[in-house]
């Protein structure tokens, strides 16, 4: 199935962190001496390996991390002239509180239109407990300069069900994230992640019912704000959705660069790269993994990032990229937690935190798109889905 030209995202992993996070399970470095052009030579070699798979210009660049705000903005701007974006292209950055060290109007006329601000919380001693280094005053003061430095969109990420956190301190934590009006919310669940410094020390997770509250009062309370459920853990006011996030969720290409990103080429190719920063800038080539899924596991794969988003699964789609049809258990319409409209399987607001586990249920069910095939089993049972940020 052939993807429109130029509907395609690129990737850039910017590794630098001033420290790691207790949670962090990414491919960071805490160097202190960053070698930041080096890098760049990097990702802009990896980039001419990669860029005859991809049809047209990019349409959106999202630089993550890592803390890509402690990148030199001068080097973010040389990888934007070697990916050559279409006119008009998100181009988004992360960014933390209290770790910028030249102003944001640096990063926009480097070509930065769009902030993700790592704020995580505004509560003092969630945000201790979160490891992170800044204070709600940073916080603050960082939105503040976002604004008036006249981005296309700013972004806020939101941790919830933090030990120790109760549902009143995260309502709090709503109340003052709205009050700062941003364009957009991601909302993450913390998951303790296997050889993070909380899995390390045996940090209990949050109860399964005090973490649903809080995702609840989330929706309900930035939706009154009038920020708007898009996909499981992504909120936005009309028109400022993240575009390129809207690429995994729709099943379109991506390119990967830098250590330890992923891809998915036009072909259908999953690509991985080392993760290693030391070795990914000593690589000719720094791939370490390619697969191409067979039918059913792709089909597994578009369920799961498909039915997360509110435009929910293509039926059409699907069949054509892996001969496969949906047969949707009319148990889950039955309990409220799917709709079929217009070819489309889409959750409803009662199905939205039980995702993952539909998309496996839907996966059980998938029949070739010839009559007379039986499915095979993919998986089973119900799980939450925001345990992933």
């Amino acid at each position: 199935m052939r993807y429109r030209e130029g509907m395609f995202g690129v990737y850039v992993h910017i590794p630098w962190c001033r420290v790691r996070c207790p949670y962090c399970a990414f491919a960071v470095s805490t160097r202190r001496d960053p070698p930041h052009a080096a890098y760049t030579d990097a990702v802009v070699r990896e980039w001419q390996l990669r860029r005859d798979l991809f049809s047209g210009r990019p349409s959106s660049v999202f630089f993550g991390g890592g803390t890509p705000s402690l990148c030199p903005p001068e080097e973010l701007a040389r990888i934007l002239a070697a990916l050559d974006p279409a006119p008009g292209a998100e181009v988004s950055m992360e960014a933390n509180p209290g770790d910028l060290p030249v102003p944001l109007a640096a990063f926009r006329d480097a070509g930065i239109t769009r902030l993700s601000l790592g704020v995580q919380s505004f509560d003092p001693r969630v945000a201790r407990r979160l490891g992170r280094g800044h204070t709600s005053d940073d916080a603050r003061a960082l939105v503040a300069e976002a604004k008036e430095t006249g981005f296309a969109s700013v972004s806020f990420d939101l941790i919830f069900a933090v030990p120790g956190q109760t549902l009143e301190a995260f309502q709090a934590d709503l109340d003052a994230v709205i009050a700062l009006a941003p364009d957009h919310v991601s909302l993450y669940g913390l998951t303790i992640e296997p050889d993070t410094a909380f899995a390390r020390v045996r940090t209990p997770a949050a109860d399964e019912d005090l973490w649903r509250a809080m995702y609840d009062a989330a929706v309900d309370a930035l939706s009154a704000a009038g920020i708007d459920r898009y996909e499981v853990s992504n909120f936005a006011r009309p028109g400022h959705r993240s575009h390129h996030n809207e690429h995994y969720w729709r099943a379109r290409p991506w390119a990967g660069l830098g250590a330890s990103a992923h891809a998915w080429w036009p072909d259908g190719t999953r690509a991985a790269n080392v993760s290693d920063v030391e070795a990914y800038l000593a690589a000719a080539d720094p791939l370490v993994s390619l697969e191409r899924p067979a039918p059913r596991a792709l089909a597994y794969e578009l369920l799961w990032s498909t039915l997360r988003h509110v435009d929910g699964a293509d039926r059409a789609a699907l069949t054509a990229r892996t001969g496969l049809a949906i047969d949707v258990d009319p148990s889950l319409v039955r309990a409220g937690l799917v709709v079929e409209h217009g070819g489309y399987v889409r959750l409803t607001a009662t199905g939205f935190p039980l995702a993952d586990g539909i998309a496996d249920r839907l996966a059980n069910t998938l029949v070739d798109a010839h009559p007379g095939v039986p499915p095979l089993p993919v998986s089973s049972g119900l799980t939450d889905t925001l345990r992933q940020p």
